[in-house]
């Protein structure tokens, strides 16, 4: 063996090494992810694929603590002020990182500190409608919202959610006005989308793919920059309609401010790790979001550029939370 291969062997094993002595190394004790919305969305959802796999991984109880609250604010403040030993997590929609500081106009935890550990998934925003309104196309809609100002309503996770935020960029560039409805979750919301008593909503694709394919609610448009070819190449993209409109959901994972390196940058590999395990991979497609598993450092850089998109939206759009 020569030198070069016998320096990268010993590089492996330490590595392999290192990594099985930080899993060993983290407290003997339940490991929380928390999710600061209720059960039954897709933040969840990934949440859960993700904590059975690292219960596996790890050999350690990892259990999912839905905390909802204040559009995300009450789950964020509970892993804010966790100690920070890597045992409590934050798995969240990009209202907590990036989007309430703009919103809100005191919030009690600092967003900048929390310490990235991966950017786990992307999904497309659909908007999608109940089965009972006589319209079937978003240039219907629009049409409809411009006659009839206010009486299209759409429901959201709350105020500063990414549905919210979504159906507003929307209505500024449509020129439209519709009337909001606050939910404290994509579940409640959905149950009403599809009930009737909601027109539409900007959804993410993991909870209403199943929906429309049992086709309990219309899928108009998708708010990615492309169509989605493979299963949905007839619907057109917000964007065609109204050129630069972009909505995507994401979820980011962070720890708690001061984190140790060595924690953060063993649950990263994890993270990384456990998303590329095709198991994780696949049902993460099958609920309908992209898996990504970023570094830390794209994750905050990614967190940067949506900080400054939406800080616009919400200064365009005037939006603000109590």
């Amino acid at each position: 063996m020569n030198k070069k291969l016998f320096l990268l062997f010993g590089m492996a094993i330490f590595c392999l090494h290192f990594t099985a002595v930080r899993a060993q190394d983290l407290p003997n004790k339940t490991i929380k992810i928390i999710v600061p919305f209720p059960p039954g969305g897709g933040n969840d959802a990934i949440a859960r694929i993700i904590a059975n796999k690292l219960s596996i991984n790890w050999g350690k109880t990892v259990i999912v603590d839905n905390r909802s609250g204040a559009g995300g604010n009450l789950g964020a403040e509970t892993v804010y002020t966790s100690t920070p030993d890597g045992t409590t997590l934050l798995l969240t929609t990009q209202g907590p990182l990036v989007v309430n500081k703009s919103l809100y106009q005191k919030i009690s935890y600092d967003s900048d500190l929390f310490v990235p550990i991966s950017l786990v998934a992307v999904t497309n925003s659909f908007l999608v409608l109940n089965q009972k309104i006589p319209i079937n196309s978003l240039t219907e809609l629009i049409k409809y919202a411009k006659s009839n100002p206010n009486k299209i309503n759409y429901a959201s996770q709350g105020i500063g959610s990414a549905a919210h935020l979504a159906a507003e960029l929307f209505s500024s560039m449509a020129d439209v006005k519709l009337t909001h409805v606050p939910y404290k979750g994509t579940g409640p919301a959905i149950v009403d989308l599809i009930s009737g008593q909601i027109d539409v909503m900007f959804a993410e694709s993991s909870s209403t793919a199943p929906l429309i394919q049992s086709s309990k609610l219309k899928l108009i448009a998708i708010g990615s920059e492309k169509r989605n070819l493979q299963n949905y190449p007839d619907i057109p993209t917000v964007d065609e309609f109204l050129p630069g409109f972009l909505a995507l959901t994401w979820y980011g994972l962070v720890a708690p401010p001061n984190t140790p390196s060595n924690i953060s940058a063993f649950l990263s590999t994890s993270i990384i790790n456990t998303i590329n395990q095709s198991d994780v991979n696949k049902s993460l497609k099958d609920i309908g979001v992209t898996p990504v598993g970023s570094s830390p450092k794209e994750l905050i850089s990614f967190m940067k550029q949506e900080q400054e998109r939406w800080g616009k939206v919400i200064k365009l759009t005037g939006s603000k939370a109590d």
